[in-house]
């Protein structure tokens, strides 16, 4: 585990993944909101989404989250934790499996650690394999898989700052 917390505007370097590290993040509660948004900018209308009467009598009771949104959604909660800030190159791949529904009102959270570390000296970091389990407010996974991602090493070029990018 890192000596200290992530620096502030700062993430954690490939070098800090250490095998085991252990990544909770905040949970935050799905709305009908982003039921609607999402699947206005996804296309996806599909009425177990959409349509409440439709669900009312299917086996799941009421509609439910597109898996999609939930994986979106963990994905913004895994990296508001801050330990990829500034230090994520790509995010390179994710197998997730879709366990249980998340309806509306349910409440997410993600429950990391990593599993696997490979560094790749050429590219300026390494591939640090996540497991993943993103859980409901009853502690129940609702999708579980891996996701890989490219964290930059310590001494690898940082990237500009914003002032520098936008400087002629």
């Amino acid at each position: 585990m890192p000596d200290s917390l992530p620096r502030i505007g700062h993430g954690l370097f490939f070098e800090e993944f250490t095998e085991g590290l252990p990544i909770e993040t905040r949970a935050r509660t799905i709305t009908e909101a982003d039921l609607v948004n999402f699947s206005g900018l996804s296309g996806d209308f599909n009425p177990m989404h959409t349509d409440a009467e439709y669900m009312k009598d299917s086996q799941f009771g009421a509609r439910i989250a597109h898996g999609a949104l939930v994986f979106s959604v963990a994905t913004g909660l895994a990296y508001s934790t801050g330990v990829l800030e500034r230090t994520v190159i790509a995010f390179l791949g994710f197998e997730m499996k879709l366990r249980a529904p998340v309806y509306i009102g349910d409440t997410i959270k993600v429950v990391a650690s990593v599993s696997k570390r490979r560094a790749m000296p050429a590219a300026g970091g390494g591939i640090v394999t996540l497991e993943v389990k993103i859980v409901n407010q009853k502690g129940e996974a609702v999708q579980k898989g891996e996701w890989q991602i490219m964290v930059r090493s310590r001494d690898a070029v940082p990237p500009p700052s914003s002032d520098e990018a936008a400087a002629p």
